[in-house]
């Protein structure tokens, strides 16, 4: 019989359980999405090739449990032919995780789904010295808790007054959580000291008032494991993909060219120095 490989299996999503030659399968998703066509092609695959069930993981995953070794082969051959891929595990770029964004939730400043598909397919799969994790949340309300991750997104708002079509009825005022903004002399001051382009003000206008521009906050080096570690903000709102996702590969290759072996993306910044990460960042900012 020939040597099983259990480090390739689990490079492929193949989970070793406590069950001898028994696997959990992580299957691949972006934003936590899937269709109603790929939900059947997994259950079909639990029920023929697992015990029944699937289990949903913290990061949006999908893992379908007790595949039994003689039977990977078939299937990842079933779950291809019903549009499934297998996840991945190990030192690579993990699963991309999202809420809804501004496509389906109201307090959604940018589209978060679209963006994950994106950093996706420029990311995923991607062998690194240790696990790499993205994280994108839609506003301020932060329900995917981007700190957490090696690298986190937020939605949020530029924003400009129009004095024009104000009636200085003061809802944004209310809306307002940071005490940005006053009234003054018949017109709206903002103080961008204290913004922290949650966009309430644009989202409470009944007006038309205030002119959002969506764009990315992004935080590095978050982990919440073994260790525990906030995401460290050092850019400001960045409002174009294309700077973007020239910070989000100088971050990547940051890791890949400072960290040691098993060595988490926030240890190999703490280690190398933060001086000399924010060098790379901002020099990626600036184009």
């Amino acid at each position: 019989m020939a040597e099983v490989d259990y480090k390739a299996l689990k490079n492929g999503g193949f989970m070793r359980q406590k069950q001898k030659n028994r696997f959990s399968l992580r299957l691949k998703t972006v934003g936590g999405n899937l269709t109603a066509d790929q939900l059947l092609t997994i259950t079909k695959v639990s029920q023929k090739y697992g015990d029944g069930h699937v289990h949903l993981t913290s990061r949006q995953g999908v893992e379908i449990p007790f595949v039994r070794l003689e039977d990977v082969e078939a299937v990842k051959a079933e779950l291809k032919a019903g549009g499934v891929d297998t996840g991945v595990c190990g030192p690579r770029v993990r699963t991309v995780t999202a809420c809804q964004g501004s496509a389906v939730c109201p307090s959604g400043c940018i589209d978060t789904y679209s963006l994950a598909t994106e950093i996706s397919e420029r990311y995923f799969g991607r062998r690194l010295p240790h696990k790499f994790k993205f994280g994108i949340t839609g506003c301020m309300n932060n329900c995917l808790k981007a700190e957490e991750n090696d690298l986190g997104v937020k939605g949020g708002y530029t924003v400009e007054w129009d004095p024009k079509a104000c009636t200085l009825c003061g809802v944004c005022l209310k809306a307002c959580r940071d005490g940005a903004l006053s009234q003054k002399d018949g017109k709206i001051v903002l103080d961008a000291s204290k913004c922290t382009n949650c966009g309430r003000c644009v989202k409470a206008c009944p007006f038309g008032a205030w002119n959002g521009t969506p764009g990315y906050l992004v935080s590095f080096g978050g982990t919440f494991g073994n260790r525990i570690a906030e995401g460290e903000r050092i850019l400001p709102i960045i409002t174009d993909r294309e700077t973007l996702f020239r910070v989000a590969d100088a971050a990547v290759t940051f890791f890949e060219k400072n960290a040691r072996p098993s060595e988490r993306f926030r240890s190999a910044i703490d280690r190398v120095g933060w001086d000399k990460f924010r060098a790379a960042i901002e020099e990626a900012y600036h184009g």
